[in-house]
């Protein structure tokens, strides 16, 4: 479990994030979500340590990053598993490669290991027979599956995605939605997604946050937004025909 307190982030006189508490359960997909420039990416990179917040604090399982050395902050950067948007896989690594990347790096496993831990992962996200072949020659679809093997490879704790279905056609990131929500429950994971498909909010937000303006205003599950008092949560989500009539047959129930 990640618990958030208080946390303000500012970038000179612009003050992006304005006093959060949030808390993201562990086996669960809690999901971000926001307009733009509502500080959802600022918010995400301050729970990675990649922004140092200018006042709360971050608690990991007990572990209070204000409270961590140096050694500290780096083991738990080994607990962390990372999707990126739009991959970020290395073009010029093959599959097998890109996956086993962190293990090499990072561990003193043998190369029997490595390789046994790689095919693990690739075979849990339903990749086959494309080990040997490079991210320019598989589908956006593909790679996003190699990306999350990638994340999981450590058997990370605590697994970040940044809008994962960003680029993907609807029935390919229903896919990647389903996967993750999978890998959550089966590996028991804490899952934090940053997202802004409503979709993703409707299928796997099993605990949602939303922002405005820096601030969290709202939290719930999937189920508490079809039926939110909270106009402008229900403006940013049912802004659409289709997800107005999702959330009045809802209600009518």
């Amino acid at each position: 479990m990640i618990r958030v307190t208080n946390i303000h982030k500012k970038f000179g006189d612009l003050h992006v994030l304005k006093g959060i508490d949030a808390t993201f359960m562990k086996g669960k997909t809690n999901l971000i979500i926001g307009k733009s420039g509502s500080g959802k990416t600022v918010f995400l990179k301050c729970l990675l340590g990649i922004h140092d917040i200018d006042d709360g604090d971050v608690d990991f399982d007990g572990r209070l990053i204000s409270e961590m050395s140096i050694e500290d902050r780096r083991k738990l950067r080994l607990e962390l598993g990372m999707v990126f948007q739009g991959s970020a896989l290395f073009d010029s690594l093959t599959v097998e490669e890109n996956v086993s990347f962190p293990l090499r790096m990072f561990t003193k496993k043998s190369s029997k290991e490595i390789a046994e831990r790689t095919n693990f992962c690739l075979n849990r996200v339903n990749i086959e027979n494309a080990n040997h072949l490079f991210p320019a020659e598989i589908s956006g679809g593909m790679q996003k599956r190699v990306a999350i093997a990638r994340a999981i490879v450590m058997n990370p704790r605590y697994l970040f995605c940044d809008e994962p279905n960003s680029g993907l056609d609807p029935k390919t990131a229903m896919v990647i939605d389903e996967l993750i929500q999978e890998i959550t429950q089966e590996f028991d994971i804490t899952t934090v997604i940053n997202t802004h498909d409503m979709n993703s909010v409707l299928q796997i937000g099993d605990h949602v946050n939303f922002l405005v303006g820096g601030k969290k205003i709202w939290e719930g599950s999937k189920e508490d937004v079809l039926h939110t008092d909270n106009q402008e949560l229900a403006d940013f989500v049912f802004s659409s025909e289709l997800f107005k009539k999702v959330r009045r047959a809802a209600r009518s129930e």
